[in-house]
Formats: C-alpha cells, structure tokens, sequence
C-alpha cells in the first residue's frame, strides 16, 4: 500500500501549476498485489488467441500399406508402386518422413479462461495504485526525472487538442518528452520467427494517456510512438500494465481523475457504477511497524511490558519408563523403589565381587602338622563307615 498525500496538483497547457487541487482518489491507497495482477494479466490475455491446428488428413494423403511379416523388414506401411524413390517409404507414423504428427493439435481446445470479476476489479486497483508510485513507474523503465510529481493531472483543456504537434508540445511542456525519445531510441527488430509473421518491429512502451471525452484528443495523440490512449470509463489491465508489470507512466486527464472516486468508490461510499464492489483494503494501514512500536503516543496507552513472564512451550509427552519426573506424577512411591533396587543390585554385585576374589586367592604351603590333622578325620570317617554297613544274615536251612 503506497502512502497518499490528500491533494494532487494539476497542470495546464503551459506547465504551470494551477490553483485548482484535486483530492486524491481512494483507489490510489489500494493494496497492490503483483501476484494477483500477473495472474488476472496472463489469464485475460489468453482471450485474444485464435485457434490452430494442423489438418486431419496430414500425413494420410497416400495409398500405403504394410508388407506383413516374414519380409526383413519393418511392419510400418509402405508406400505402394514402383518407379520412383518414394515407392516402398515408409508412411503414415510419426515416425516417419511426411507421417502425421503425435498427438495432432485440435481447435478444440480450451483457448479462452474466464476470470472472476472481483479478481480483474482489485487487479485494476493495484495496477491504478501503482502508477502513483514513482518508485515502482522507474522501475519499469519510464523516464521520469523531471515530472513534476506523481500522478501527473492535466486540466480538462487537452482534450480538446486536434492537432499532433500541439500534442506533441504538451508532452515537452510537461517533461514527458524524454520518455518518447526513450521509444525512438528502442525501435529495432525482433529476435526469432515473428519477423515472418507481420510483427518485424517491436519498441517500448511510453505514457498512456487516460481521458474522460474524446474531443479531438485520440486524433492528437494516436500518431505519436509509444503513447496509448484509453478511456476512463473503459480501463484495460493489459494496457495499464504491460506484460503484468505494474507502474506504467500515466497522464490523467482532470474529468478522468475527478472521476475515479465514482467508479471505484471511497472507504465510506461504494462505487456507483460496479454493483457489488467495494475498495479493496489492507490488513495494515501503516506498516511502519516498528515506528507504531516506538511511538510515544501508542505506547502511552499500553500496558507496561511483563519482564519476567514466561511464554508456554510447546507441550511435550515424556516418557514415564525413561523421565523420573513423569513416572512420579504416576506413582509416588516410584523414587522409593527405585532405590531399593538399586540397593540390592549394589549389594549383590558386592557379593559376586568377594566370591571371585576369595575363588582367585592364592594358596598357601600346608606344613606337616596341618597334613596330620587332615588324615586323622579321613580315618575316623572310614572306620564309621564299615561300622555302619549291616551284616549279611543267615540262611536258613530247610
């Protein structure tokens, strides 16, 4: 969104300024939109395509038939006869010298798209917004130095101008001139195949010239390069932006731009002649954002600023198997056993640790008194044992 002044001046014939103040259009302070724009822009200049196609009998106008098999050669058909080269050619496939084409193109197709109406209507805002901007029209490569301000309003005197010299003085009055010495200089022929086709030369665009009555001005102005003429009543995107770019260098007349406020309506009052349209608007009616942030009068009536609080993160879901915190949201007790566990796992490898040490100890040398005393119990034990066994019983005789 470009940011308005209230009032534009206008200019006479003399390229002096007037007493007369225009205020300016609301439209001026629409969003622009370059997507929209581009897309309104390539969908309406579709609508100017004409159709083609190739013949339906391309490449069938021969008697051709294939050999079959069993002939060393390929099953593709074969021009019939004899006595020329082309005897024997293969014929008919895509494939082939003077065949058709693969998918032949049809004038069925869909060469036209129909646009929304609100789309082409805020696409036209934009384009109208961006001509006010001298930011955006130097971009696009118009010469515009030494224009007085932007948008350019003339007094309603131009258009009854008939003759193209005075027409031609206007625009050297009015510093535009430079901008039509810019088409001159860009006049040269075009690059590829359109050179064949009645398009040889191309050149830029210059100013267009917007009008409310056509009092001899189109005759004035129509022979001069570059300039296009259009009427207020009657606006075309792809005239008002080129090539979906928008910020062409526009002239208004001052019927044209008084105008405007009626076609495209204000904040307040829609438009009189579009039913059911209203002026697009910005989310954001400065957006300037950080000196609103830092201005004294916005920060006078706002809260003081919280140092300590703390912003939410996003939440996450723990583990309770793996996060202590989570499993004790659980189970209380969690923290108690855990350690029991954990007791009793130190105290059990505590006892394997002393098994193996003892079990790997080396061994001391026995003296002989430690050898008796293990003998003695040997004996006892085995004098026990034969005392223990019982003895075998008689047989009794028959």
């Amino acid at each position: 969104m470009a940011v308005c002044r209230p009032l534009v001046n206008v200019y006479n014939l003399s390229g002096a300024c007037t007493k007369a103040a225009i205020k300016m259009p609301t439209v001026f302070g629409a969003p622009m939109r370059n997507d929209l724009l581009n897309f309104v822009h390539d969908q309406l200049r579709k609508n100017s395509r004409q159709p083609y196609a190739v013949s339906p009998k391309a490449g069938h106008q021969t008697s051709a038939e294939s050999w079959g098999t069993g002939r060393a050669v390929a099953r593709i058909p074969r021009v019939r006869g004899g006595g020329t080269h082309r005897s024997g050619q293969g014929a008919f496939g895509n494939m082939c010298r003077g065949g058709h084409m693969y998918a032949p193109t049809k004038v069925w197709r869909r060469w036209h798209r129909r646009v929304n109406i609100q789309q082409r209507r805020y696409a036209m805002c934009s384009a109208i917004a961006a001509t006010g901007v001298p930011a955006l029209v130097m971009a696009r490569g118009h010469r515009v130095d030494r224009i007085p301000e932007l948008p350019l309003v003339v007094s309603g005197d131009v258009e009854k101008i008939k003759k193209t010299k005075e027409a031609v003085k206007v625009l050297k009055v009015l510093k535009a001139w430079s901008d039509i010495q810019k088409v001159y200089q860009s006049k040269r022929f075009r690059a590829g195949k359109g050179k064949m086709r009645n398009r040889r030369r191309i050149q830029k665009r210059g100013p267009i010239v917007i009008f409310e009555k056509d009092d001899g001005l189109t005759r004035a102005f129509r022979n001069i390069p570059g300039i296009t003429l259009l009427n207020v009543n009657h606006m075309n995107i792809l005239k008002l932006a080129p090539g979906g770019h928008m910020g062409r260098f526009a002239i208004w007349t001052e019927g044209a731009f008084r105008s405007l406020d009626k076609l495209y309506g204000t904040r307040k009052t829609p438009s009189t002649k579009k039913a059911d349209f209203s002026l697009p608007s910005s989310k954001m009616t400065n957006t300037d954002l950080n000196r609103l942030l830092t201005c004294r009068a916005i920060r006078s009536v706002l809260r003081p600023r919280r140092m300590k609080a703390m912003r939410k993160g996003q939440k996450v879901k723990k583990n309770p198997l793996k996060n202590m915190q989570a499993m004790l949201k659980l189970n209380p007790f969690a923290l108690g056993e855990h350690n029991i566990r954990v007791a009793k796992q130190k105290a059990a490898l505590k006892r394997k640790q002393e098994r193996l040490a003892a079990k790997h100890a080396p061994k001391k040398p026995k003296t002989e008194t430690q050898t008796e005393t293990e003998k003695q119990p040997k004996k006892a034990k085995a004098q026990k044992e034969k005392k223990s066994e019982p003895k075998p019983s008689k047989v009794q005789k028959a």
